[in-house]
């Protein structure tokens, strides 16, 4: 009976592996899913501040703030990051009033995206993370998943003070 214990011990030694293995393939599974959500939102929430933004500008008739909103909600693929750090430069240079509805929009789909955009940004870390572990790597879970990219655009907050604006 002694040479049992070697196959118990076998046995459990490849029951931990095996568990650990597939754990690390669903975490690789649910943390790709998790970014795809994040990127999803963070689309939402950018088309939602490019409409106030419109909605503010269309109130203020300011041409220029018009046309940038327009731009980022007409934008795709890599234009998408300038339209929108563009819209930001915009949106920084209109003095908001945080008492009128239309810029009240605007400030809260900024603090949205803010939000929304540190979210994204922590789980694509996290994934590129869980991406470069050797033993992803080597046993390539993450084959079936493109990898995530961030989204690198100017921190969308807005000065709300009433009569400023930051130049």
């Amino acid at each position: 009976m002694p040479g049992m214990w070697w196959v118990v011990g076998l046995v459990a030694a490849v029951v931990l592996v095996s568990v650990y293995l597939t754990w690390t393939a669903a975490r690789v599974d649910r943390l790709h899913a998790r970014v795809g959500s994040a990127a999803r939102a963070l689309d939402a929430h950018l088309l939602r501040r490019a409409a106030a933004a419109a909605v503010l500008a269309e109130d203020r008739y300011s041409v220029e703030l018009y046309a940038a909103a327009r731009i980022a909600l007409d934008a795709e693929g890599d234009e998408r990051e300038a339209a929108e750090n563009d819209l930001t430069r915009q949106l920084r240079r209109t003095p908001l009033d945080p008492d009128h509805p239309a810029a009240e929009a605007v400030i809260a789909a900024s603090r949205r995206l803010a939000l929304a955009r540190q979210v994204h940004t922590d789980l694509v870390r996290d994934a590129l993370s869980l991406r470069r572990r050797p033993l992803v790597r080597l046993l390539r879970m993450a084959r079936k998943h493109e990898a995530p990219r961030y989204f690198d655009i100017d921190d969308p907050t807005l000065n709300t003070r009433p009569g400023l604006s930051v130049g």
